[in-house]
């Protein structure tokens, strides 16, 4: 129904209205990726490449799915709607995907959580450089105080780690950034097919690592589908409709709720207790995104004085 009210403004307010959804919209798919941790500490046996193989395919064919009802008699065309760009934003998607495994396991989680807290930072950048973006003051405060929450979350844990895990935590922020960036640079273009691309590549290239050695308990194959067709595909096709009436960068700082509600759920659920600083850090992070969706939400009230505001 959310996505439904994001189609087609016929004015000003109109806009300010579905920038209001929007951001409810990535609020709901933040929260939802959140329980990733959770699904992940119940997986038993399967390596990551394993869980990859099964996970991507989970989103694929979920993905599949929604672009083949909503656009039945075009379901082909979506694809080649997309072009180059779009196969080059599968791409980047792609690749964050697999360095993103390969961080957790070469580098301490905290170092990874550090280097990842900065997408929304290299999408601002990347987002003024490539389609001249500019945040609004909020949007900036807000980014300011994520950070800081961010960082109080890892402070204990940041060490020097591996080189190689450290570099892949970076290369899947830049990489995720681009893929943010095009995302919006094509935000008048049904982007879905890029998820399923994206999923088909790492499907394969995890399916070629594994060695078709895909034995793994039922309970392992049916978490990682879940967590592949439920958390990851709803929160990417969430983030592809939000972009169309947000900011590259204002998308991925609500994705930050992520890392901010992630270590609860298991501290809630498994008893896995979090350090002082993350449950503070975390409540930062939370209290700022909420703060900047409330004022949004409350601006739908206030009459704007052009359609050219800065973003």
């Amino acid at each position: 129904m959310l996505a439904g009210m994001l189609q087609q403004p016929d004015s000003t307010t109109d806009v300010i209205n579905r920038r209001s959804y929007a951001i409810l919209l990535m609020l709901l798919g933040s929260v939802a990726i959140s329980f990733g941790g959770l699904v992940q500490r119940h997986i038993e046996i399967a390596n990551p490449w394993q869980i990859n193989v099964y996970r991507s395919l989970g989103m694929l064919v979920a993905i599949a799915v929604i672009l083949a009802l909503q656009n039945r008699q075009h379901f082909s065309s979506r694809f080649r709607d997309v072009g180059r760009i779009g196969i080059f934003a599968s791409a980047l998607l792609a690749l964050a995907g697999i360095c993103f495994i390969q961080a957790l396991a070469h580098t301490t989680i905290a170092n990874a959580l550090f280097i990842l807290g900065a997408i929304p930072f290299f999408t601002a950048l990347l987002a003024r450089l490539i389609l001249g973006e500019r945040l609004r003051r909020a949007t900036l405060i807000t980014m300011v105080f994520a950070a800081s929450g961010l960082g109080l979350m890892v402070i204990k844990g940041v060490s020097v780690g591996s080189g190689f895990g450290n570099m892949m935590a970076l290369v899947t922020a830049v990489a995720f950034a681009g893929y943010a960036v095009i995302v919006r640079y094509k935000r008048r273009v049904e982007m879905l097919p890029v998820l399923v691309i994206s999923s088909a590549i790492i499907l394969l290239i995890s399916y070629a690592v594994t060695g078709n050695n895909l034995d793994i308990p039922l309970n392992d194959i049916l978490l990682s589908v879940f967590w592949g067709a439920c958390l990851s595909g709803f929160v990417n096709w969430t983030f592809i409709i939000a972009s169309r009436y947000l900011a590259a960068a204002e998308v991925t700082l609500i994705m930050l709720l992520e890392f901010a509600l992630g270590p609860i759920w298991v501290w809630w659920f498994i008893d896995e207790v979090p350090s002082r600083w993350t449950l503070i850090g975390g409540s930062i992070i939370i209290l700022a995104v909420a703060a900047r969706a409330i004022l949004e939400m409350l601006n739908q009230s206030r009459p704007q004085q052009t359609p050219s505001q800065p973003l």
